[in-house]
């Protein structure tokens, strides 16, 4: 069994990955509605601020800031999980473990996070939060993709609307460096 240990670090900002079970569903895009209801759940529960976020259709990337005091990501992402579950169809089947921990065979049960250390960090995140559907090959420019924060902190100044628009014409092997 591993001994996967989590930082936590009162009032700390986080880069998460949080995947679908199923890595070739297209779920999350599918019931964005479903995901946005849940996360506002969470966020008038346990609120945190939304640093920057992108939904592509089987995992996300998100930056969070919990207040002052709290490390307590874990709960809020299991009121984001459970919420979003119970709005979605019983479609998918479950296997025996599944089953006997009455879980969805929606989400896989783990999710990774990384306490952003400084400013360089925090950019370097946002940066890869918002290039995630280009990266993809979901779309060519980063403003064309709908599920992403980008589009707000365009609006607040904080990106112009073709940010990174140079790397489409950049080869494969460069991009992914």
């Amino acid at each position: 069994m591993s001994n996967y240990r989590r930082s936590h670090v009162p009032g700390g900002t986080c880069f998460f990955t949080v995947n679908l079970l199923n890595r070739h569903s297209r779920l999350l895009t599918m019931h964005i509605d479903a995901l946005q209801k849940a996360v506002g759940v969470a966020k008038r529960r346990l609120p945190f601020h939304i640093d920057a976020w992108v939904v592509l259709p089987e995992h996300m990337h998100c930056i969070w800031t919990l207040p002052e005091g709290d490390d307590n990501y874990s709960a809020r992402w299991k009121i984001i999980k459970i919420t979003f579950a119970r709005q979605i169809s019983r479609t998918e089947s479950l296997s025996p473990v599944r089953i006997k921990r009455r879980e969805r065979a929606i989400w896989q049960r783990r999710f990774r996070e990384h306490t952003i250390r400084d400013e360089r960090d925090y950019t370097a995140h946002i940066n890869y939060v918002y290039i995630n559907p280009l990266k993809h090959g979901l779309v060519k420019r980063v403003v064309d993709w709908p599920h992403s924060s980008f589009h707000r902190d365009v609006r607040h100044g904080l990106f112009p609307a073709n940010w990174a628009s140079d790397i489409v014409n950049m080869p494969a092997g460069e991009r992914d460096a």
